[in-house]
């Protein structure tokens, strides 16, 4: 019988994953639960030796000789800080050493009791990686745990090897042994760049499961590799999801899938989940589609990344691939799309319509609603009121081609995301990493700097305030263009269940801003009294951005002040922008019943 700890079966389990067998174990009560599981396990070769600094180094000496990760085990306090030297002498030697110390709940260290010290990153800089196991509650938090212990041993023997250092708090009672087996939990397989992997596992899930999805994140792709997704897209044998900053514009590739997902039913979700999902590029704007891979998770999930990172974003992560999209991953698309036409090179024109392409079931599901919806939008934004979004969506269809989109966080770059960008040429950009609003603006201006063609940032009043001061360096790049569409605070605060009925929002929350602090020049504001329309807007909208499609950048042009930057500044209404916002995506949603 083992620890009724969930904790620590999550360790063992994941240490006999890894193949990790050696444990060499010094005495505690603390500790008592993973010693004892370890030591009642037949996968497992304990040890023991008193005294924590010879234990340290009497586990590098069967590091040395068994060319394998040895992990020591010890109890709380002053114990862990034992292993110190034997730890700075793994660091340097890359010697995989996983230290596991037990320790008390995090609410009782410093409060004078016994055996307590700040354990977490004790080593600081001498270890690869610190992982703080969490006490699991919660599904939430045993899918914490299972990540972070995933990551730490693959820290341990990836591309450095070196020690790693677990640290587990543990509750009392401590010795409660009434788990009858070790539970099967989830392996993170991690391929690194020098790993002489043949994509057999890739090649076998594809094979194995019709229901294929791909999704692409923020990204800058190369021309091959954008050339690469296009047509495998084209082949309709699996679904490609990607947002503007994926900067992938071709109609085979789905991009309103976070407005599709709002119009489903929880039946159809179920139906349009992926079995194998495949993810590369940054961040993910939607929402949607996070909880909805959540809730659906995909049997497979592999994810590729040349900086090797394991983002879990979908809680289903099952491989990692240390390498880019144009890579040998790149390389197994290619495989997959010759396979079927051979006679088609890759930067070849795609496949006439007699190669008789015949879509997946999958791929018609999604790709028949996805169709459908845009029509359904392109239809219900020509009658919907004057707003946000339907200044944005003017913004879209005027950009010139071959421009360059700034998309300010918040609502901007997600009021985007409901339209097409047909233009093409047009790259996007937008502050994803964080997601603040606090740069938007500066890194705008930074790119127009060193870039000769028109650049065009759109961008919310309260962003624009935050990071107004990078106006006062000039002179500015003349091929700037700002539209600045002011809501009077941040719009996304009034779009939030419950927040948008605190009457705190427009004073304290949605900031909303004194007018004699926006810019006043090239000022368009609606007020139909004073007879605008919105056609006229819309139309001042098309001058602003049309006209600005010939501008470059040159020392020239940024030394005449008639050049510097212009801002198109729109004003729309604080109190009508959340409930035709609400209203456009309900009558997407009834449409559909």
């Amino acid at each position: 019988m083992y620890t009724n700890k969930k904790n620590v079966l999550q360790l063992v389990s994941l240490l006999k994953s890894y193949g990790i067998e050696h444990v060499v174990v010094s005495p505690g009560s603390r500790n008592a639960p993973i010693v004892h599981t370890l030591a009642e396990h037949p996968g497992f070769q304990c040890f023991t030796v008193v005294d924590e600094r010879s234990a340290a180094f009497f586990a590098i000496g069967m590091i040395q000789k068994l060319q394998r990760p040895v992990a020591i085990c010890c109890t709380s306090g002053t114990a862990l800080l034992n292993y110190g030297s034997g730890v700075a002498e793994a660091f340097y030697q890359h010697y995989p050493l996983l230290v596991i110390s037990a320790d008390r709940p995090q609410a009782w260290i410093g409060q004078m009791g016994g055996q307590t010290l700040p354990q977490p990153g004790v080593f600081n800089t001498l270890v690869n990686k610190s992982v703080q196991l969490p006490e699991i509650n919660t599904p939430e938090e045993e899918w914490y745990c299972n990540r972070l212990i995933n990551e730490a041993l693959i820290s341990l023997t990836g591309q450095k090897k070196g020690p790693v250092h677990i640290n587990i708090p543990i509750s009392e009672p401590l010795f409660q042994f009434t788990t009858p087996e070790i539970p099967e939990v989830r392996k993170i397989n991690y391929f690194p760049k020098e790993c002489t992997y043949t994509y057999t596992g890739l090649e076998s899930d594809w094979n194995k499961y019709s229901k294929r999805l791909i999704i692409v994140g923020q990204a800058s792709l190369p021309s091959h590799a954008r050339a690469l997704l296009q047509k495998l897209a084209q082949q309709q044998n699996c679904i490609i999801l990607t947002e503007h900053t994926g900067n992938l514009p071709y109609e085979e590739i789905i991009h309103n899938f976070d407005t599709l997902l709002y119009t489903l039913s929880p039946e159809e979700k179920k139906e349009m989940a992926p079995e194998l999902l495949i993810t590369t590029g940054g961040h993910i704007v939607s929402k949607r589609i996070k909880q909805f891979l959540r809730d659906n998770p995909p049997v497979s999930h592999w994810h590729i990344d040349e900086n090797g990172g394991i983002p879990d974003t979908f809680c289903a992560l099952t491989h990692v691939l240390e390498e880019s999209i144009r890579g040998g991953f790149g390389r197994f698309l290619e495989k997959e799309f010759m396979a079927k036409y051979k006679k088609y090179k890759m930067r070849s024109t795609p496949p006439p319509a007699q190669a008789t392409i015949t879509p997946m079931p999958f791929h018609s599901l999604w790709k028949e609603k996805s169709d459908n919806l845009q029509k359904q939008i392109e239809k219900e934004i020509q009658k919907t009121p004057f707003s946000d979004i339907t200044v944005m969506n003017q913004i879209l269809i005027n950009l010139p081609k071959d421009s360059v989109l700034h998309l300010a966080n918040s609502s901007p770059v997600r009021n985007a995301q409901l339209f097409t960008i047909n233009k093409k040429g047009i790259d996007v950009h937008c502050n994803r990493g964080v997601s603040g609003i606090d740069g938007s603006l500066s890194t705008a201006v930074g790119y127009a700097g060193v870039h000769e063609g028109p650049v065009f940032l759109v961008i919310g009043d309260l962003s624009y305030l935050y990071d107004s001061n990078i106006l006062f360096n000039k002179p500015l790049p003349a091929n700037l263009r700002i539209l600045l569409i002011n809501n009077n605070g941040g719009e996304i605060f009034r779009l939030l269940p419950g927040l948008n009925q605190s009457e705190q929002l427009k004073s304290f929350i949605s900031q909303s801003n004194p007018d004699r602090l926006l810019p006043a020049g090239k000022r368009w504001k609606v007020s139909f009294s004073a007879n605008i329309t919105e056609k006229d807007v819309y139309k001042r909208i098309k001058e602003f951005v049309t006209s600005a499609s010939h501008l470059k950048n040159t020392p020239d042009s940024r030394t005449e002040p008639e050049q510097y930057s212009q801002i198109l500044h729109i004003d729309t209404s604080e109190v009508d922008n959340a409930k035709i916002f609400k209203e456009f995506y309900h009558k997407l949603k009834n449409t559909r019943k």
